[in-house]
């Protein structure tokens, strides 16, 4: 790994966050995300299992934890399974995680080679009554594919059918959208990378400079400060392709008098940080560019104001979507008339901003997290507004990140440059 080991006190307890939910003579099991093919004999780059990941700290494939608090053999209450290094393997994909290192990392004492389970895995089912599993559940994506879950979920009920199955997946909703401190630090030093790299380019972009060689400069920026690589995909989009919400190509000059978008964030330890800014390519908002810009940064803030503990994200929309509303007659894109006759259903300030204001961050990027219920302190949230305008081309998003406290919220990012006038310093220099 890339980034400076952890402290595992983070995944331990996590760990005790999750066996606190669980039913008295109950095994919880995780297991590791596939190793995707691609094309010929490649593989894409490999992706943990964000709950594995969050439980463990390992990023390896091939992984399981097994968690059963009430097992009638104390060394086997949490159990790390890893693949046994194999010397030929290691010699073409390089070396695996010996007992001693995966200890280190995850602070599970008790580690079992996936080959040598079977001969202890079926006494801990036959004295367990249920058995908690996972699986991806995510209100906003439908996982139609066949993966590691689903089919060690087939398998462990056609062989253990008259167990009683319970979800892991509502435990783990509840407890990865609250981040602890250790959690929270972890995603700060996301933040400070991608701050750092932030100001690197506001002194490299100008007039002529492509999309991806500020990408490029993300990158080198990332993994020369020892993050594992980009949170997502960067969005890099100037001019009217701003306002493409997930543009990704990346690959138009940056052109005299246009802005540009930059979506992007690092990852580092497993978290993820989510900043937006948009910024002039030439170094000077016109006047027309900072009114806009300013109107998002005004409605930035209002959301700041609100997003606190208690309340739901539908009725924290519903009150930006006001607020939007203003700002959009002030800047002459809706009129009276307009709001006056608009569908409930699909509000008129729609026309100009068309996505989420908000989302839960954390190991994913889109994290796990709750819409409809009250939001809790703990909880780590986006804040991104955004105005686009088809008719002037332009398109407008400010994103910051804000960890909710029981006393309101603290901006994580509050030490990247925001203000249009500082913005404007910084490229000038």
């Amino acid at each position: 790994m890339k980034y400076l080991p952890l402290d595992p006190t983070l995944f331990i307890q996590n760990r005790k966050r999750f066996v606190s939910k669980m039913q008295k003579n109950a095994i919880a099991i995780f297991v590791a995300n596939d190793e995707m093919p691609q094309n010929a004999d490649a593989v894409y780059k490999y992706k943990p299992n964000s709950t594995l990941y969050w439980l463990t700290g390992v990023r390896q494939e091939e992984t399981m934890l097994i968690l059963y608090p009430d097992n009638p053999d104390p060394k086997y209450k949490e159990v790390l399974v890893l693949v046994r290094p194999n010397e030929l393997k290691e010699k073409w994909d390089g070396k695996r995680l010996r007992k001693e290192e995966a200890q280190a990392i995850s602070g599970i004492k008790t580690i079992v080679w996936l080959d040598a389970l079977p001969a202890l895995f079926q006494s801990w089912m036959h004295a367990a009554e249920h058995v908690y599993l996972d699986s991806n559940e995510h209100d906003r994506k439908s996982v139609w594919t066949d993966t590691a879950q689903t089919r060690y979920i087939k398998y462990l009920k056609e062989r253990y059918p008259l167990h009683h199955y319970l979800r892991a997946a509502p435990i783990v909703q509840e407890l990865r959208a609250v981040k602890t401190k250790h959690e929270i630090e972890v995603v700060q030093k996301a933040i400070d990378i991608t701050d750092n790299t932030f100001r690197r380019l506001l002194k490299f972009i100008k007039p002529g400079v492509w999309e991806f060689e500020i990408e490029a400069e993300i990158m080198h920026s990332f993994l020369s400060q020892r993050a594992t690589g980009e949170a997502y995909g960067s969005i890099i989009a100037s001019g009217d392709n701003a306002r493409v919400l997930h543009y990704v190509f990346n690959n138009n000059q940056c052109k005299d008098g246009e802005l540009i978008l930059m979506d992007f964030g690092a990852e580092y330890g497993g978290y993820n940080a989510d900043l937006t800014r948009t910024v002039p390519v030439n170094g000077k908002f016109t006047k027309r560019q900072k009114e806009v810009y300013n109107a998002c940064l005004a409605v930035h803030r209002y959301c700041a104001s609100i997003l606190k503990p208690g309340i739901t994200i539908a009725e924290y929309h519903e009150k930006v979507g006001d607020e939007l509303t203003k700002h959009f007659l002030k800047l002459g894109l809706l009129t009276k008339a307009d709001v006056k006759n608009e569908d409930p259903e699909n509000r008129a300030y729609r026309r100009y901003t068309y996505h989420g204001i908000s989302h839960h961050l954390g190991v994913d990027v889109h994290d796990l997290g709750p819409f409809r219920t009250p939001l809790k302190p703990g909880m780590l949230l986006t804040i991104e507004p955004g105005i686009y305008i088809e008719e002037e081309q332009m398109g407008i998003r400010i994103e910051n990140n804000y960890w909710l406290t029981k006393n309101g919220n603290i901006d994580l990012m509050k030490n990247i440059p925001i203000e249009a006038d500082d913005i404007e310093r910084l490229m000038k220099r």
